[in-house]
């Protein structure tokens, strides 16, 4: 949970348990929509730009780890792999026999530095949300799932027009299904557009967005829901009763956050392969 929804509970006034009743609100969307940090003195050079947002600092830190993961296990390669070169090979043939080769075989090993630093970039990303003092995940925020989705949208159109020889037979071999009577073309002709060009990339971004969000909003909730409930001096009944209704929710958060980074890193997996599918698909005649 995000210290801005701790905050909104220390100044509710107290617990369930408080007399005079519970002065807490809730966690909503709004913890999804920091305020930015003013630039200060540049923002009259800046005009079109109201500051820096909590995404913007948390998608250049998951760059940076990821840019130093992958400093870290190449910078002394060797024929016997020490410990860093053998954490990336273990990344890079997962990436291979579990996306890459599944989907497209041998002539997708030359898209293996794309498939990886998907996997490794969204990951990053995405544990943003357990971390400590950051606790938010970037693909919350839909501009960023949408930005990746655009770059596999525009990857695997380059591919295919490259593998077919040009735009009109690529486009051609993608939106007539073989082997279809003239006569039923109209009707397939135009589902073919929408599933390739439209859904394929609109749910490719909805699923990573959606999922990063309500993982997010339900940890808060359980968070501020045990921080809500704790409540000792309401006496000894309701005193009691208000930490054992706090305990039982935050460990309800502590479970969810390790179910929820086993999410984390299926979105990963699951965006990565649907990147291999497409970019396999775009090379096929059909």
């Amino acid at each position: 949970m995000s210290a801005d929804t701790l905050n909104l509970a220390a100044e509710g006034g107290g617990g369930l348990f408080t007399p005079g009743g519970p002065g807490f609100e809730a966690p909503s969307v709004d913890i999804f929509f920091p305020s930015p940090w003013s630039w200060g003195d540049y923002s009259e050079a800046l005009p079109y730009t109201s500051g820096i947002t909590k995404y913007a600092v948390l998608l250049l830190v998951a760059t940076a780890l990821v840019a130093l993961f992958l400093w870290w296990t190449t910078r002394r390669l060797s024929v016997v792999p020490n410990r860093g070169q053998s954490i990336i090979e273990t990344v890079v043939l997962f990436v291979r026999e579990q996306i890459s080769r599944p989907m497209m075989g041998k002539k997708g090993d030359k898209y293996l530095p794309l498939l990886v630093s998907l996997f490794l970039f969204i990951f990053a990303m995405n544990i943003m949300g357990i971390i400590p003092f950051l606790q938010l995940p970037v693909p919350s925020n839909r501009s960023y799932p949408v930005g990746l989705a655009l770059i596999v949208y525009i990857t695997f159109i380059v591919v295919g027009i490259r593998a077919h020889g040009g735009v009109v037979p690529y486009f051609r071999g993608a939106v007539v299904p073989s082997g279809a009577p003239v006569w039923i073309l109209p009707l397939l002709v135009p589902i073919e557009v929408l599933s390739n060009f439209v859904i394929r990339p609109a749910t490719h971004a909805i699923r990573l967005f959606a999922t990063m969000f309500a993982g997010h909003l339900l940890l808060a909730t359980f968070a501020a829901g045990g921080w809500y409930m704790f409540n000792p001096s309401a006496g000894p009944l309701f005193g009691t009763i208000s930490v054992l209704f706090s305990g039982s929710a935050l460990l309800a958060f502590i479970v969810f956050t390790a179910f929820e980074l086993v999410i984390m890193f299926l979105q990963a997996f699951v965006f990565t392969l649907l990147a291999a599918l497409y970019i396999g698909q775009a090379q096929e005649a059909h």
